[in-house]
């Protein structure tokens, strides 16, 4: 089983709480996506990130100096988002990293795929961002089909946290024989399920944190994830979608 969620736009540095085990397997296609990104110009850099000017001179400044191979964090102490903080992968017994490591993948723009303990540094670069690298349209079409030959594992199971945004570099490839379950954290409106962004985020987090805690590794545990006042809903749900609604939200 494979598990995939977004990365986070705020990242850091960390080399002392735990030491990155490898270097990323697309490390190779992230070095030509830095250079490409390093022979833009200040404005170019900023339109494509689209944010402010601090945000903009932090990340121009990044790429200018970057060496993709010193001074590395962990992955999975490098993102900093709301989904990572409700992880909190830096207090995970050494059990649940061994879990992560194992079946939990990053999903990245600029990385491709990472695993937990692999090093990274600081960056910004979405994968809806239109990076026009190799003589590709966007990085949708730089990654093509590689993230999701990567993802998948022998079992061909894929658990689905992963924002629209990234789990489409995975889902536009999928085969007959695969299994991919997307989780839905939401809110019912009528007969509709809303999902907000920031809950989203935090329940993603809560349920990494939840499948390593549990070592799950069959599809039906994880409808018994009941955090942050969340519960598993059948009747909203289908074989490749679990739905869950907070409990107060239950009609």
């Amino acid at each position: 089983m494979r598990i995939i969620i977004s990365p986070a736009k705020k990242m850091n540095r960390d080399e002392d709480t735990l030491e990155y085990r490898d270097l990323p397997v697309f490390l190779d296609d992230a070095e030509q996506i830095m250079h490409w990104m390093q022979h833009l110009s200040y404005p170019e850099a900023k339109a494509l990130w689209g944010c402010n000017d601090k945000i903009a001179e932090q990340n121009f400044e990044r790429f200018r100096h970057m060496d993709l191979r010193k001074n590395l964090t962990p992955a999975i102490l490098s993102y900093e988002g709301i989904q990572y903080q409700y992880m909190a992968p830096a207090v995970f017994e050494d059990s649940m990293l061994q879990y992560v490591q194992e079946h939990l993948r990053i999903l990245s723009g600029f990385y491709g795929v990472l695993k937990p303990m692999d090093g990274v540094v600081p960056y910004r670069l979405e994968m809806q961002a239109k990076a026009t690298v190799g003589g590709k349209a966007n990085l949708y079409q730089y990654w093509g089909s590689r993230l999701y030959e990567e993802v998948l594992g022998p079992e061909r199971l894929i658990i689905n946290l992963a924002s629209q945004e990234y789990s489409k570099c995975i889902e536009s490839y999928l085969k007959p024989e695969d299994v991919c379950i997307t989780c839905i954290f939401g809110e019912l409106s009528g007969k509709k399920v809303i999902q907000k962004g920031t809950l989203a985020k935090m329940a993603r987090g809560e349920m990494v944190r939840f499948l390593a805690e549990n070592r799950i590794k069959e599809p039906e545990e994880i409808k018994r994830f009941d955090r942050l006042g969340y519960c598993y809903q059948p009747n909203l749900s289908s074989e490749f979608c679990y739905v869950y609604i907070r409990k107060e939200a239950v009609v």
